[in-house]
């Protein structure tokens, strides 16, 4: 009994082993995904994508409004939307030669410019411009230049050529609204186009 007692025992004991054995492994937890790299200049790099996006709205905002209504002020005691618009370019021209410690190219846009196309042109021309200064890495962004007489670091000057160009977009968007016009923000965003039929 006893002999047949252990033979039971040793089967079970094998075919449980046998049967641990014959269960597939568990798959191997798929490698995570690398680690994006930082880039090698954070600061700039943060800056430069809300310049981006404020220069693409004052110009258009300055496209979209109709010629006519370039002579356009809402009250008599601010800039009409052509002068706020020129106002913007020179602002970008004396920003940009702060930072690239240079004389700039342009000057008194407001003064010289009175119609549309030399007025857009002009923003774009500045635009491109300040885009000089916005190439510059941290470390150059870093260093000092002289701000309306008080030392300040680059950076101070990248930071009020943002501030600068949201200000006055938000002027232009009074001033767009006014005329019963959508300003670039507020336009519907175009759906994606849509993937081609599988025709297979």
């Amino acid at each position: 009994m006893k002999i047949a007692a252990l033979s039971l025992a040793l089967c079970l004991g094998a075919t449980g082993a046998l049967g641990q054995e014959a269960r597939p492994a568990a798959p191997a937890p798929a490698p995570a995904p690398p680690a994006a790299a930082a880039p090698s200049d954070p600061a700039m790099s943060g800056l430069r994508l809300v310049w981006r996006s404020v220069k693409d709205i004052v110009v258009r905002a300055a496209e979209k409004m109709p010629e006519e209504n370039y002579s356009f002020r809402p009250a008599p005691e601010v800039r009409t939307f052509g002068q706020l618009a020129a106002h913007v370019a020179d602002t970008h021209f004396l920003i940009g030669g702060i930072l690239l410690g240079e004389t700039p190219p342009a000057a008194e846009v407001e003064k010289t410019k009175t119609t549309k196309a030399g007025i857009v042109a002009a923003l774009k021309d500045s635009v491109a411009y300040v885009d000089r200064g916005f190439a510059m890495g941290d470390v150059e962004a870093a260093k000092m230049v002289k701000l309306f007489g008080r030392d300040a670091s680059r950076f101070s000057v990248f930071a009020l050529a943002i501030g600068h160009g949201f200000e006055h977009y938000g002027n232009m968007v009074t001033y767009l609204r006014m005329k019963g016009l959508v300003p670039p923000t507020s336009e519907p965003r175009q759906a994606a186009p849509a993937a081609p039929a599988d025709t297979k």
